[in-house]
């Protein structure tokens, strides 16, 4: 480590001599002048005042323990006793050895005898006193974050080896709490009130899991981590926290992962990576605010983990499939197919099907989504140009988009690409968009989408019935065709089969001229209501599940014949 040269004034280090006697003022002044910067005073209550007054540059103080006004013992326990000063080192000047060891229980660093040694016996005593002291500080500076003053993680981790050593049978348990959504605290309220939220925090934490029997860090932002003796209480501890602690003015919501009763067998690091699944499990649950961490969260991870790691081999070797889930026209006396779906399965080599419900949720979450989107979208394409050229008719397919693929500022020209490489037409490949995506940040989507409508593109609104649209919101949205969320149409005909909403809903769709279209129909039973009430498309395993693309052609075949 290098020395620090905070302290320094004009060179030098800055001490002061608090002595009532001239002479030995001016005595160590003479000594010390060489080398230090030395302030004076001859009395306990001018040596606080000048303490205070410089405090940020003070090195060292020199106390005489007899002293008027305020004797050198009163002055060292009001020293220790203020935070501002506390950490200053203070070397006792006294003759009297039962003092010497009262100084030493009160927390000076060192004292020396009177009459003084040799000049050189107190600089070394002044140098040893300074350097230990700058230590302390540059230690301390490391160890404890300088915002909260909690553990850095990774003294913390240091911290929570040698509380086991000392107590290996407690039962104990490794916490993460974090800050649900403290990217929109910093919209709100700016990095300076965030700062103060931070730190209130901090103290909230630390009164409630004490110093004596816990360890307690700031990890990251918005990440604290506690090691603390095995309790129960944590859901009541989140709500204290989100009622606001003592001296924390703003409301906010906080969510706890605890790995309970954790294996010390295993090491620190891995203990609290438990307990950060725990809390991530639950991040974007609005009920749910702890998490107790179990092996099947730790299985689901490592599975994640796996998925995301074997990613660009998948793509890479086409182990991803587009099956193709048909879509058929009901307006006729008979269904007749007329555009598919394209839905993605991953074929593992090891793994065998991975379900789509395992790994797109997973990519949405991490940014992959938009490379398998646009490998869906290619081969979907391809397919098309391929079934046009064996039939000589065109079979439009859906494709999805995700919300945010909405702000790629290239998006249209990737899928013009797309269809100028296949060679097929802009109508021939239908866009699906989620009614929630047009909800949030409806302006920018809507104008994205308005392009691909300008430039020939099929737009479907998916999942009607799951993104709560205003009415008058719909009637302004570049769409061309609606389609009902699964969920609203097996509510619909699961409870009390009232169909009044999808009536409602087509009613809404005949307004702006657009289809309807329903997916998830799986009953001969919801095939004819829906085409009673005049559904124009019907979507699910009524018709046909989702198929492998040779599967699909042979039902294209069928019916072009």
């Amino acid at each position: 480590m290098t020395r620090s040269t905070d302290n320094l004034v004009d060179g030098k280090r800055h001490i002061l001599v608090a002595d009532d006697e001239f002479i030995n003022r001016e005595m160590l002044e003479n000594i010390l002048c060489d080398e230090y910067d030395v302030l004076k005073a001859e009395d306990g209550e001018m040596a606080y005042d000048l303490i205070k007054q410089n405090c940020n540059t003070l090195s060292l103080i020199l106390l005489d323990l007899m002293m008027p006004k305020l004797s050198g013992l009163e002055l060292l326990a009001k020293l220790k006793g203020d935070p501002d000063i506390k950490n200053i080192p203070v070397i006792v000047l006294t003759s009297d050895q039962a003092s010497e060891v009262e100084s030493l229980r009160k927390g000076a660093a060192d004292f020396i005898p009177k009459p003084y040694p040799e000049p050189d016996v107190i600089k070394a005593r002044i140098s040893r006193s300074i350097e230990l002291a700058e230590d302390r500080q540059i230690i301390s500076a490391t160890e404890r974050d300088e915002l909260t003053g909690l553990f850095t993680s990774e003294y913390f981790y240091r911290y929570v080896e040698q509380f086991d050593k000392f107590h290996p049978t407690a039962d104990m348990d490794a916490v993460c709490f974090d800050v649900n959504h403290f990217h929109i605290l910093n919209e709100r309220f700016g990095m300076t009130k965030v700062a103060e939220i931070l730190r209130s925090l901090a103290d909230c934490l630390a009164g409630i899991f004490t110093f004596t029997d816990s360890v307690l860090c700031r990890m990251a932002d918005d990440t604290f981590l506690v090691y603390c003796p095995h309790r129960d209480d944590y859901s009541r501890i989140i709500e204290k926290i989100s009622s606001g602690c003592e001296g924390m003015s703003t409301m906010i919501k906080m969510r706890a992962g605890v790995y309970a009763s954790c294996d010390k067998k295993l090491d620190v690091q891995s203990r609290f990576v438990r307990a950060k699944i725990a809390a991530d499990k639950i991040r974007n649950n609005y009920s749910v605010f702890v998490s107790t961490f179990d092996e099947t969260l730790l299985k689901e991870e490592l599975f994640s983990e796996q998925l995301v790691d074997e990613f660009p081999k998948a793509l890479a070797e086409k182990q991803f499939k587009v099956f193709f889930q048909p879509k058929y026209d009901i307006t006729g006396d008979t269904p007749v197919l007329s555009s598919a779906e394209a839905l993605v399965r991953w074929f593992h080599p090891e793994l065998g099907m991975i379900s789509p419900g395992a790994f797109i949720p997973l990519f949405e979450g991490n940014g992959l989504i938009a490379q398998l989107d646009e490998y869906v979208w290619r081969r979907s394409a391809e397919k098309i140009a391929e079934w046009k050229e064996r039939f000589g008719r065109s079979i439009p397919v859906s494709v999805n988009l995700s919300r945010a693929e909405m702000y790629d500022p290239e998006l249209v020209n990737t899928f013009e690409k797309i269809v100028s490489d296949t060679g097929i037409t802009t109508k021939e490949l239908y866009l699906e968009i989620t009614e929630s995506a047009y909800v949030r940040d409806s302006s920018q989507i809507v104008d994205r989408v308005s392009q691909l409508r300008e430039h020939g593109f099929f737009i479907e609104m998916d999942d009607f019935g799951s993104g709560y649209s205003s009415l008058n919101m719909i009637s302004e949205l570049p769409i061309d065709a609606l389609k009902l969320d699964m969920k609203f149409i097996r509510n619909a005909f699961e409870k009390h089969k009232d169909t009044r909403m999808i009536s409602i809903v087509i009613d809404i769709a005949e307004y702006l001229g657009v289809p309807v279209i329903a997916e998830g129909v799986e009953t001969e039973e919801q095939y004819l209501a829906l085409k009673k009430l005049g559904c124009n498309i019907i979507q699910g395993y009524y018709f046909s599940k989702p198929l492998p693309a040779e599967e699909f052609e042979a039902k294209l075949q069928e019916s072009f014949s």
